[in-house]
């Protein structure tokens, strides 16, 4: 747990760095004080905010490219089986593999953000 806490920190530090912004030690605000400096936030539909993917459309996306590595292995199989010239075995199971190594990458994402979403709706108020 420490490990992944230390690793996410350290991301941030590195995004705050690329936005030119000074990184914080924790204990350096107060907590009424770190919720004041969210307010100056916009909302994404709001004019003026940072354009770019939301969380929502980049997991999409992940999870469209993993059904379209599936699709493309079981097509690459199906083909190899009628004995398509153009599907040989490498081919066939370099996409299995991919598509194999694609999905288990986006369950354990689903897993560590089940396991994110219990860890902050056990944290005391």
């Amino acid at each position: 747990m420490t490990d992944s806490i230390s690793s996410v920190l350290s991301q941030i530090r590195a995004y705050q760095s690329q936005l030119g912004q000074a990184p914080r030690v924790a204990g350096d605000m107060a907590r009424s004080d770190a919720i004041q400096g969210l307010q100056g936030l916009q909302a994404p539909g709001q004019a003026g905010a940072v354009s770019g993917p939301s969380f929502s459309e980049t997991l999409r996306s992940a999870i469209d490219g993993v059904s379209a590595a599936q699709e493309k292995a079981g097509a690459l199989q199906r083909a190899f089986e009628r004995g398509d010239p153009g599907a040989d075995l490498a081919r066939v199971m370099v996409a299995s593999q991919q598509s194999q190594v694609a999905f288990r990458a986006t369950v354990e994402v689903r897993n560590r953000l089940v396991q994110a979403y219990q860890d902050v709706m056990n944290m005391p108020l």
